[in-house]
């Protein structure tokens, strides 16, 4: 536990630093209440003002929660497991569930997501993966994707208007066999992709669509598909909460990781 009265510290950092050490330290576990506003104010000898000040650096920080009138909780993080790797595998075409809906309901939990499609303006970032120019007319697949009611991520496809204007793919509804074999049947079957991962603080958009609280950052996986002769026929943006997942890849050596040092160097 961090001094409380640790000199040339402000009292709110002394606050702070406080209960950041026991909920890192797992003195405070995930749902726990810390004490009242009352409480902490007599513990540091501060106003309640203070008090606030100190735990809101915790909120920021995304540690603890604020449940008005109840008080503040140290954040819960139920993560879902993100696997980019798995996108190249195959997998079976059911009407029911797709891979992530299929990956949910085995852990036990229940998954659903809305969908909508949407012409828009290809932002720089479209443009460059999808080799066009900025601003022309992309179509975006948006789909919010929850666990339990909680909005858990964002799987937002974009497609040149060009290749997918007269297909299922401009209907906002579940493809039990999936765009990318829809994109198959167009003649634009995927070869090969690339996966680009990003951390940043989220845009206002994606706070709004996944319910973000304060201090939460998001990794956002751009996964772009290639045809044979490297043609970029769609862009995934995946944007995933800090908070709600855990990225995890694989990798196989077929005669073992020989010559290549640690960090995977050779």
């Amino acid at each position: 536990m961090a001094a409380a009265g640790s000199a040339g510290t402000a009292a709110y950092q002394r606050i702070a630093a406080t209960f950041r050490n026991e909920i890192l330290s797992g003195g405070l576990q995930a749902g726990d209440r810390l004490p009242t506003e009352h409480e902490i104010a007599d513990r540091f000898g501060v106003v309640r003002q203070t008090v606030r000040a100190g735990l809101g650096v915790l909120v920021t920080e995304g540690l603890i929660v604020a449940r008005r009138p109840h008080g503040y909780f140290v954040r819960q993080r139920e993560h879902m497991i993100y696997r980019p790797q798995q996108k190249s595998r195959p997998q079976p075409a059911t009407p029911q569930m797709d891979r992530f809906s299929r990956q949910i309901v085995a852990e036990g939990r229940t998954p659903s997501y809305v969908i909508e499609v949407a012409l828009i303006e290809a932002t720089p970032d479209l443009a460059t993966r999808l080799r066009l120019d900025v601003g022309a007319t992309v179509v975006a697949r948006r789909r919010i994707r929850s666990i339990n009611g909680e909005p858990t991520n964002l799987n937002d496809s974009h497609f040149p208007i060009e290749l997918v204007k007269d297909s299922e793919i401009m209907l906002p509804a579940y493809l039990p066999r999936g765009t990318d074999q829809v994109l198959a049947e167009l003649g634009y079957r995927q070869d090969h992709a690339i996966d680009e991962i990003f951390v940043r603080m989220p845009t206002p958009g994606e706070i709004h669509r996944l319910d973000l609280g304060p201090g939460t950052p998001v990794a956002v996986h751009y996964d772009t598909g290639y045809t044979v002769t490297d043609l970029p026929v769609q862009c995934a943006v995946n944007v995933l909460p800090g908070d709600r997942h855990k990225i995890v890849f694989e990798r196989h050596w077929p005669d073992g990781p020989a010559g290549q040092e640690a960090g995977g160097a050779v």
